[in-house]
């Protein structure tokens, strides 16, 4: 997506963002993602926030709404300042948050902080007020036709594990940042997600399973439904590769293959069930 910088913005829109800040000082666009049509930082008389939105009438419009309402509920993530609907642009403020992208590496410091924040939002329950479709209807083509109960929870899952959304704070904090893809889902489905992004970071599966058994939620998870579930994230992200590809696809699907390869030689209880 091509992004529209800050000073390009209608006047219109630029004001109403300034009643919540003052004047904007200066702007940086920022360097990673793919979704929003402004995404930056601005530095005004309120300090520092975080901008992301869009066009008012585009159709996807509802996807920041939806990221907003659902950032105000879930926990390890920035508040949500302030919403400007005017200049026909839909824009949300949140707190900028000073830090850097964790270090995901065999032995890093970064793991730590990121078995806790999978924990803490492994326990929260999914906002019932906000309607949004589960995971496991989202994949519903890789899955078969009578889902098991195991993959249809409703806990909060942010569901995009990317580093990337992740910010590690000057005290220690990890933070998750971007929930525009958060959905109902297994409580544990962080936590599997995060596998494969281990794996692409050097870890063997067997050492990305030791640090997803830290969380609760996970090790608690029957054996046979992180076999199925490792398979569905396989299946789907070789499908994405062919039909959306994009330069960091491949790596990520080498992993999540080398995981559910891992978990299926593992011969876990009933894994036959699924995999005859």
């Amino acid at each position: 997506m091509d992004r529209i910088e800050w000073h390009a913005l209608p006047a219109a829109a630029r004001a109403a963002v300034e009643h919540h800040t003052g004047p904007v000082e200066q702007a940086e666009t920022a360097p990673h993602g793919v979704m929003s049509w402004l995404a930056c930082t601005i530095h005004a008389q309120a300090g520092r926030a975080f901008v992301k939105g869009t066009l008012q009438d585009d159709p996807q419009a509802w996807v920041y709404r939806h990221e907003a309402q659902v950032t105000r509920n879930a926990p390890q993530a920035p508040r949500v300042l302030w919403e400007v609907d005017a200049g026909g642009w839909l824009l949300y403020g949140y707190e900028y948050v000073e830090g850097r992208h964790p270090d995901l590496t065999p032995g890093s410091d970064d793991l730590a902080p990121l078995i806790h924040t999978l924990t803490v939002v492994s326990e929260r329950p999914w906002p019932e007020a906000l309607r949004k479709k589960p995971l496991h209807a989202r994949w519903a083509e890789f899955l078969p036709e009578d889902v098991p109960p195991g993959l249809q929870g409703r806990g909060l899952a942010h569901t995009d594990m990317s580093p990337h959304n992740m910010v590690v704070t000057g005290t220690g904090e990890l933070l998750l940042l971007d929930w525009a893809l958060a959905c109902p889902a297994p409580a544990w489905a962080d936590t599997a997600l995060t596998i494969p992004r281990l794996i692409s970071a050097g870890h063997t599966p067997e050492q990305a399973e030791t640090i997803a058994q830290q969380v609760p939620a996970y090790s608690a998870a029957a054996p046979a439904t992180l076999t199925m579930f490792a398979r569905t994230v396989c299946t789907a992200w070789k499908n994405w590769e062919r039909t959306r590809p994009m330069p960091h696809r491949a790596a990520l699907t080498a992993a999540a293959k080398a995981w559910a390869t891992h978990r299926k030689k593992g011969r876990q209880t009933d894994a036959h069930a699924f995999f005859p």
